[in-house]
């Protein structure tokens, strides 16, 4: 402990109406740090820490950098100080490249060419490669997250705040970043961290403030805690573990089928879809894991409807659907949800409500009268009951989409399509940002929904959710699928292969050997491929 703390708040205090996202929080952040800023979803912290930005202004309270009181006019006097930030929620123009995304963020005269060679430099340098040139609408989520982190680094800050920065990294890009981490500790500059991966807080962190419902709850020093202990102390009682059992398939029928699909890639940055072959029976969930960019984004969309297929290369309960948009594809008994929840998922603007609507207008008669007159009170009432069945923490009882955290908002549009008892559910990160409760309790959503008879297919980066939940799993290397295995023979290792394209010619061979290895959580969990 210094004699002077980089960052310092004192009864820092937010009130958005009656509602207090923060309730006189006080955190400390000594120079070279790496501090864990934990809670569940809504319990403030992001509210908090746009605070210490310059996004929000206090309603009461102080914050001090190094010594001196300071306030905060907004995110360029932040960062002139040198706080920067990596958000959860990209901050990103779709239509630019990566390099013009990354000048808007810098001060202004800067020379492209220079600049696109930095950004190449830093982000190979950092492990987290970027193409300069790259349009962002044709980049990965995970790629997407690179550039706001690169971004920030080239700002050269003294204080890093980072809002679930291993999100949607690969376990090998979040090694990478936790190298990075350390260097930059090292050289004495302060991360504020924010995960709901307790295993990295614990590994990563150094000390560890908790907050519950905006009010200080602890204190505490992540390594001498378990992840248990600290989601307790986050949820205020202890999580419940994901109850499964092996399904009985007998007679079980295909509900989704893809038979030799192929896709042509969309512009010059998308990857193509080769001969991809899957079945998915009521009854079972089936996971896909890759790194990301490897035509996890366009498997989503030919299934989903978003992109056109030849006719029977997708099948939703026997019918053919590749030339069917996606309102049809639902109509059949199908439900989606796609990775990038704030946006695609759902509209920022529009309230809960009314997102309802968007995915039930053509599917769910009782909404609409005549196909014209939205039925708002029924849509009410169905937003209401996602919100209680899956803990949608909100200030009002029908606020807009992008007044949620995070993982609140991804517990909705979760719940809004399990609400919807679909016979097929495909949901891509189904767990992206949410705390360890609410993870259990979508986990578990998935899992008695295929009991119930429901085909599930589950694109996720987080080998521990995979292995959590899967009957069976296959992996998406460069468009290619591997052939789906139960999870009792599939390891760590042997994703890991899959992963980096050892799957020879043909991904229906069975020309992998099986690697024994414990893949549990306890034992090197995701870090281990």
């Amino acid at each position: 402990m210094t004699a002077v703390p980089l960052l310092q708040a004192k009864g820092l205090t937010k009130a958005f109406g009656t509602l207090l996202a923060n309730d006189s929080v006080d955190l400390l952040v000594q120079p070279g740090e790496i501090h864990a800023l934990l809670g569940e979803n809504g319990a403030g912290k992001s509210t908090l820490v746009k605070m210490l930005y310059g996004s929000l202004e206090p309603t009461a309270g102080e914050i001090y950098w190094k010594g001196e009181a300071v306030r905060l006019s907004d995110p360029a006097h932040a960062r002139k100080l040198g706080i920067g930030m990596v958000f959860q929620h990209f901050s990103l123009f779709d239509s630019l490249t990566v390099v013009e995304n990354i000048a808007l963020a810098l001060p202004k005269g800067q020379k492209m060419g220079a600049l696109a060679k930095r950004v190449e430099q830093v982000s190979i340098e950092y492990g987290l490669p970027l193409k300069p040139h790259n349009l962002v609408a044709d980049l990965s989520v995970g790629e997407r997250q690179r550039i706001e982190i690169v971004r920030c680094l080239l700002q050269n800050p003294q204080l890093i705040i980072m809002d679930e920065p291993t999100s949607v990294l690969t376990p090998q890009e979040a090694e990478l970043l936790f190298e990075t981490l350390d260097r930059l500790a090292k050289e004495g500059r302060s991360i504020l961290y924010i995960s709901h991966r307790l295993e990295e807080v614990k590994r990563m962190c150094d000390t560890a403030t908790i907050l519950r419902h905006g009010k200080l709850v602890a204190h505490c020093t992540p390594s001498e805690e378990t992840a248990s202990s600290l989601a307790t102390l986050m949820v205020g009682t202890s999580v419940k573990p994901v109850l499964r059992d092996k399904p009985d398939l007998t007679d079980a029928p295909v509900r989704l089928r893809l038979d030799n699909l192929d896709l042509l890639p969309e512009g010059p940055f998308s990857i193509e879809l080769k001969r991809i072959f899957l079945e998915v029976r009521g009854g079972e969930v089936v996971a896909i894991a890759g790194v990301a960019g490897n035509g996890q984004s366009e498997l989503f969309d030919a299934i989903s409807g978003e992109r056109d297929s030849a006719a029977d290369a997708v099948l939703i309960n026997d019918a053919a659907v590749g030339h069917k948009g996606v309102t049809a594809r639902r109509n059949l008994g199908a439900a989606f949800v796609p990775e990038e929840r704030l946006g695609h998922a759902a509209v920022p603007g529009l309230s809960l409500s009314e997102n309802v609507l968007l995915t039930r207008h053509g599917s769910d008669k009782p909404l609409t009268r005549n196909g014209v007159f939205i039925k708002r009170t029924r849509a009410g009432k169905i937003g209401h009951r996602i919100s209680e069945t899956f803990d949608v923490r909100k200030g009002e009882p029908d606020p807009h989409a992008g007044s949620l955290s995070g993982g609140n908002l991804q517990k909705f549009v979760v719940g809004r399509e399990i609400d919807r008892g679909p016979s097929v559910l495909v949901v891509s990160q189904p767990t992206w940002g949410v705390d360890a409760g609410a993870a259990s309790l979508i986990r578990q959503s998935l899992l008695d929904l295929a009991r119930a008879g429901t085909a599930v297919l589950v694109i996720s980066q987080d080998l521990d959710e995979i292995f959590e939940v899967a009957d069976r799993i296959a992996v998406i290397n460069e468009g290619t699928l591997s052939k789906a295995e139960p999870v009792e023979t599939m390891t760590l290792e042997r994703i890991g292969l899959l992963m980096g394209g050892v799957h020879g010619v043909d991904p229906h061979l069975d020309d992998i050997p099986v690697v024994s290895s414990e893949k549990t959580s306890e034992e090197g969990g995701s870090h281990a491929s």
